[in-house]
């Protein structure tokens, strides 16, 4: 199920995220162009502080859910380059909410998951959500294997940026994000450069990255 998936890397990427390497090199660049480690940590805590603040975003009259692919394939930010407004808006984001430190972020992060695993538990399997941009409805399910991909994700850039291994994380967390990876690849590649990569390395091409 998607929401103790969620769960599960969100509480993996807590732990991660309170190891004393983290804070030490706060300031520091990333091993992501334009994040210090200090906004990559923020930018992967967001994606916890996102979730009750998207449910506490009122849905618009008659809105109707698309799908998540959908979604990713209407973001700006998706095939930007990344020195492009929409991901360095994001840089900036996560620049902007690490200047505090890592104290306040961790107790924001702890609150914000207390908060959800109650949540997660009594929100209707039908639930929609609305997404940046604004006009844009998934369920909420959906909108948390975004989420949980963010997480998994991030997660592994922290960990590379201050020399830590990657959390492990079981196949019900990586197999739904792994799926979610490759479909979304496979529409900005196609699927012929998609089989190859998987399975000729003689002809695969230079890349099948989904972002």
């Amino acid at each position: 199920m998607i929401r103790d998936a969620y769960l599960e890397a969100a509480t993996a990427a807590a732990t991660l995220l309170r190891d004393p390497a983290v804070s030490a090199a706060w300031n520091e660049p990333s091993a992501l162009t334009g994040f210090t480690v200090g906004g990559l940590s923020a930018h992967l805590a967001r994606q916890v502080s996102f979730v009750p603040l998207t449910l506490a975003t009122p849905l618009p009259d008659q809105s109707a859910p698309i799908s998540l692919l959908a979604y990713y394939a209407q973001a700006a930010w998706v095939e930007a380059g990344p020195d492009d407004a929409p991901n360095v808006g994001i840089r900036d984001a996560g620049e902007k909410l690490a200047e505090p430190g890592i104290e306040p972020l961790l107790a924001r992060l702890d609150a914000e998951l207390a908060d959800l695993r109650e949540t997660l538990r009594v929100e209707p399997a039908d639930r929609l959500v609305q997404i940046m941009p604004a006009d844009r409805t998934l369920t909420f399910d959906d909108f948390l294997l975004g989420r949980t991909m963010e997480l998994v994700v991030h997660s592994d850039d922290l960990a590379v940026s201050v020399q830590l291994p990657t959390p492990p994380l079981p196949a019900t967390v990586v197999e739904p994000v792994v799926d979610l990876l490759t479909r979304i690849a496979m529409r900005r590649r196609g699927s012929v450069a998609m089989v190859r990569a998987l399975s000729r390395a003689e002809r695969a091409p230079a890349t099948i990255s989904a972002f």
